[in-house]
């Protein structure tokens, strides 16, 4: 349905204890498809049964002649269970729940244990899923403006009148509670990327709360949760993440309220094994200290002033997040209208405050000083950790092909190539709703823009939207002058920038301020690719924000502080953000492995491909890793500082405000104070940056790395330099990438290779990336990336496959834009809704034969303009092929 829909979302996730099918999109007649769609697949799979033996699932329950005993299923691929067991912190956060709620559903891991999978029968499949996905057991939500009458009408007639109703005995028994606090110690396998291996032991304390169903003990404990936990001035911080005995909070840090009980949780990760009783004393210290003073009341007025301006915040996805946000609450026969009244519990957690000052502290005693259902659950690496796990599933294997008849086998082999033939054959889709190409709109919306020069002469483009009575706020500063010994460091500058204090308020009086007059403060390094010229391009720190509009001069002042006066001279808090930073970095390896694949792979193909390697890719990751062992950050810090004088000196300057058109007049005023408060020289001021970075001799040329990981599977990518933006060859490379996606890479990289995901995609910049994600194989894929542009090439597809990637392609082209962002396009890469609507009409007329001439001048060309990159284990085929660099 990807490929015949206009859909702006479209997924399935799998929870500990139901599977949530969400979709939206903007079209009422794709709505219809889509649920049509959506309903097939959540009640009627089991006449497609060969789609769901490829999935492979997971099945387990407490005791098979217990009919009340709650059986656990969800649907996974083996390779993405493998995949995502390589993340420590998934690891740890599984075990916590596993054995905090050891009784029931929560005991198992309902993504699915890798080495469970294979159990699985296909009448145990048959048998869950007749009681459990069943339209008794189902709840619906919908969100938006379509008439509600229509969707109902639908859900009747296509579901819920071909079913008789039955009793599914679903529900997940209560937790009992233990009289003595339990203790565990896991292992897991180190992690090559994070700071030192002396410290990688992680330690958390947890504690058994309510049923999530009580809403506004649900909201008072997530609320309490925050305040011991968020941010500089919390108790936690301060006692853990402020003692230098680790890198971060432990994994699944605070509130978790997606469980029948809720749970709390505590500690840290990037620990030395010695210090695991030092944690547990702090924890229990913290709580002590907690009931006794209790929480300062700006603290608690900056956590109900974000819940305030969360509420009027307003996202494109805001839809998605109200039905997780109720889903587990609603699961378990909560009632999802009360959940969603977060005014009303304002107020009553405001009244219960008044009434009784020590209401928080009584909370805190209650469910955590003296609560017995206790998990301290520690985890250390094992050096041997990986090669037990292969050993178990290569054991797990040999036992499953022992246990097997000659005919058995024999049968399975003819299974495999029945299997394999029906895989290389097109899959007949005609049973499927569709949208046409005609049903797209011609044309763009225009959104209204007015570019004004401010003071010094800055331009600011000011945007009206109906924001709620919010006010955004960007500045994007070039750092295109930025000397090159400057540049790795961009990211920790923009990451400890509005963290550090600034002027007379320190990090933690910041902190407040920003809680209390802001969404937040945010810098970011960029690399902005231009339209029309694949060696062009414009570096610089995005500068991000946005406030109710009674804040407004407040947030304006704090920015002019931390540009002016940034408090770099505070280097124990400077160490403990590095710390934080460089494992975050580390920690989002395993899941994000594809793109830093990608990153690398375009490293050497464009001008920019280095510095977006320099700022987000793996050697980022291991700049931070050094940065964090270091004794002395003072070196680090005079380059920090040399960065601000820098970004300071440079003209280059522009900002955009998104805000009602009566706010603009206050808008204005307020922008044009914080302009002139920027403290620049007469002689600074001369000192104009180039606006572009270009390098007209720039020639590409082929590298291919391979990061040595301790990982299980592989990420994969090859990136190929194409056309940028304006080129008109750009939208026929667009439309190619869908193509070759949905018919080609899909099959090839997922069905037939076993990789949880692959395919192509397009940058803005002109690179056109192949990848593959946790996937078995490597240079087997890099084959089938070879195979698929042959296919391309050859043109091997129908008139009907490229409208599918059309409509593919103007889901994303199409999809909503929140207030807050209307005009960002513009304002960040110069892109008028003319150059947009003339993309648009190009996307339109490409035909069959434009999709084969750049399938053969872009992909086909010489090897110079390719870049490949893989993240993954040792191999042995790559080792001895030199022109690979191999990086461990």
């Amino acid at each position: 349905m990807l490929n015949r829909s206009l859909s702006t979302f479209m997924n399935a996730f799998t929870a500990s204890d139901y599977t949530l099918y969400p979709f939206s999109t903007q079209n009422p007649k794709d709505f219809q498809n889509l649920l049509s769609v959506y309903l097939d697949a959540a009640f009627f799979p089991c006449l497609r049964e060969l789609d769901f033996w490829q999935e492979g699932w997971r099945l387990e329950h407490e005791d098979p002649n217990d009919p009340q005993t709650p059986l656990v299923f969800k649907g996974v691929v083996f390779n993405e269970m493998k995949g995502a067991f390589t993340d420590n912190e998934r690891i740890f956060s599984q075990h916590l729940q596993n054995r905090l709620l050891p009784d029931h559903t929560y005991s198992v891991v309902s993504g699915g244990d890798p080495l469970c999978i294979p159990d699985l029968t296909w009448e145990q499949l048959r048998r869950f899923h007749a009681m459990h996905y069943h339209p008794s057991n189902a709840r619906f939500f919908t969100y938006g403006n379509f008439p509600l009458e229509q969707h109902l009408k639908q859900i009747h007639e296509e579901a819920l009148s071909k079913f008789q109703r039955i009793e599914p005995r679903t529900s997940v028994p209560a937790q009992k509670p233990w009289d003595e606090p339990r203790e565990f110690q896991i292992t897991c396998a180190p992690d090559s990327l994070a700071e030192g291996p002396s410290g990688q032991t992680t330690i958390s304390v947890s504690f058994l709360l309510p049923e999530i169903t009580d809403t506004f003990e649900a909201f008072t404990l997530s609320l309490l949760s925050s305040l011991l936990i968020s941010g500089p001035n919390a108790p936690f911080y301060k006692a853990l993440i402020e003692s230098g005995l680790g890198t971060d909070f432990s994994p699944d840090v605070g509130y978790n309220g997606c469980t029948r009980e809720a749970y709390f949780s505590v500690g840290l990760q990037g620990i030395a094994e010695k210090d695991v009783q030092t944690v547990r004393d702090i924890v229990d210290r913290t709580l002590d200290d907690v009931i006794e003073k209790g929480f300062e009341e700006d603290h608690i007025e900056a956590l109900l002033h974000k819940i305030e301006i969360q509420m009027k915040h307003q996202s494109v996805s805001f839809g998605l997040t109200l039905t997780s946000y109720i889903a587990s609450c609603w699961n378990h026969d909560g009632d999802p209208v009360e959940l969603l009244k977060l005014g009303s519990q304002v107020a009553q957690f405001r009244k219960c405050l008044e009434e009784n000052p020590r209401f928080l502290q009584e909370k805190v005693k209650q469910y955590f000083k003296n609560n017995r259902h206790k998990l301290t659950l520690s985890m250390k690496p094992d050096d041997k950790y990986s090669e037990k796990q292969a050993q178990m599933e290569t054991e797990k294997l040999q036992q499953k092909v022992t246990s097997l008849s000659p005919e058995e086998k024999q049968q399975i082999y003819e299974k495999g190539l029945e299997l394999q033939a029906q895989q290389s054959r097109p899959p007949d889709a005609s049973c499927l709703p569709a949208l046409r190409v005609s049903d797209i709109e011609p044309r763009i919306p225009v959104t209204e823009l007015e570019v004004v020069q401010a003071a010094r002469d800055t331009p600011v483009q000011y945007c009206a939207q109906p924001t709620n009575g919010v006010v955004y706020f960007r500045a994007f500063s070039s750092l295109n002058a930025l000397p090159e010994e400057l540049r790795p460091y961009v990211p920790l500058f923009c990451s400890v920038l509005t963290k550090l204090g600034c002027g007379s308020l320190d990090y933690r009086e910041l902190a407040q301020q920003v809680e209390l007059k802001t969404g937040g403060l945010a810098a970011a390094p960029q690399v902005l690719p231009d339209d029309s010229h694949l060696n062009t391009y414009e570096q610089g720190v995005l500068f991000s924000s946005f406030c109710l509009d009674r804040n407004l001069a407040d947030m304006m002042h704090l920015w002019s502080e931390i540009l002016n006066n940034p408090r770099f001279e505070e280097e124990e808090h400077f160490r403990v953000l590095v710390r934080m930073a460089a494992q975050e970095l580390s920690n989002g390896v395993p899941d994000s492995g594809h793109l830093y694949a990608s990153i690398r792979a375009g490293r050497t193909l464009a001008p920019a491909g280095d510095l977006q390697e320099t700022f987000g890719g793996m050697d980022q990751v291991l700049l931070m890793k050094r940065i964090a062992e270091m004794t002395d950050l003072q070196p680090v810090l005079g380059k920090l500082l040399r960065i601000w004088k820098h970004l300071l000196s440079c003209d280059s300057l522009r900002c955009s405000v998104n805000a009602t058109a009566q706010q603009m007049l206050q808008v204005e005023g307020a922008v044009e104070a914080f302009l002139r408060s920027l403290s620049r020289t007469e002689k600074e001021q001369r000192s104009m940056c180039p606006h572009v970075v270009e390098d007209p001799t720039f020639e590409p040329c082929q590298m291919k790395t391979h990061f040595l990981l301790p990982f299980p599977v592989n990420y994969v990518a090859e990136c190929i330099r194409t056309a940028p933006y304006t080129a008109p060859d750009h939208a026929s490379l667009k439309i190619l990438a869908r193509l070759m996606t949905a018919k080609f890479l899909h099959t090839e990289i997922r069905e037939k290779g076993g990789a949880y995901g692959g395919g192509a995609r397009l940058s803005y910049g002109g690179m056109f990336t192949l990848y593959s994600y946790r996937d078995p194989r490597s240079t087997e894929t890099l084959q089938s990336f070879m195979k698929a542009i042959d296919w391309a090439k050859a043109g091997r597809f129908t008139q009907q496959d490229i409208d599918e990637a059309k409509l593919s392609v103007f889901s994303a082209v199409d999809a909503p834009v929140a207030p807050s962002d209307k005009g960002l396009d513009h304002f960040l890469y110069g892109l008028s809704d003319e150059m947009k609507q003339v993309h648009r009409e190009q996307l339109f007329t490409v035909c069959h034969e434009d999709l084969v001439d750049v399938s053969n001048r872009y992909l086909g060309a010489r090897r110079s303009t390719h870049g490949v990159a893989l993240l993954g284990p040792d191999n042995a085929s790559i080792a001895k092929d030199p022109s690979w660099v191999i990086q461990g």
